[in-house]
C-alpha cells in the first residue's frame, strides 16, 4: 500500500461527506490517537474531526477535496488539494448567495504503522470568503 493509499479515505470522507459513512472512512486510515493541527495552532482529535467533517456535509453538501499533488518523504506525506463547494446557507460570516468557492489546501500527514498519526494543514478560507462575497 502506498502512503497516499493510506490517507485516501480521508479525502474520500471530505468529498460529499453527507453521502458517506465518514466515521468508518476516517477510522480506517487514522490512528485512534490521531491529531489534526490547524494553521492557528488549533488541535483536534479523531472523534472531533469526524463530527467536523459531518458538519461540512450539512454546510456544504457538494464539498469536494481533490488531491492535485502528492509528495512522499520518509514517514511524511504532503498533499496539495483543491477544495470546492457551494454553502447551503450563511458560511464564515457571509450571507448565503448560492455562489461557490474554489480554494487550495495543503496537508502534511505523518504515517506510522499503516495509519495517519497526525496532520498539519492549511486551507485558504479567506479566498473562499472573498469568492462567496464576490
Amino acid at each position: 500500500m502506498t502512503a497516499y493509499e493510506i490517507v485516501a479515505p480521508l479525502y474520500d470522507a471530505l468529498t460529499k461527506p453527507a453521502t458517506k459513512d465518514v466515521a468508518a472512512l476516517l477510522e480506517s486510515c487514522l490512528s485512534p490517537d490521531w491529531k489534526s493541527w490547524g494553521s492557528a495552532g488549533s488541535v483536534s482529535d479523531r472523534a472531533h474531526f469526524i463530527k467536523k467533517v459531518r458538519g461540512f456535509g450539512t454546510a456544504i453538501p457538494d464539498l469536494t477535496f481533490m488531491p492535485q499533488d502528492v509528495v512522499v518523504a520518509g514517514d511524511k506525506l504532503v498533499v496539495r488539494s483543491e477544495a470546492t463547494g457551494t454553502p447551503s446557507g450563511p458560511f464564515m460570516g457571509v450571507e448565503h448567495t448560492g455562489k461557490a468557492f474554489r480554494i487550495t489546501t495543503i496537508d502534511i500527514h505523518t504515517i506510522r504503522d499503516g495509519k495517519g498519526i497526525e496532520v498539519h494543514h492549511v486551507e485558504d478560507w479567506m479566498t473562499a470568503v472573498a469568492q462567496l462575497r464576490g
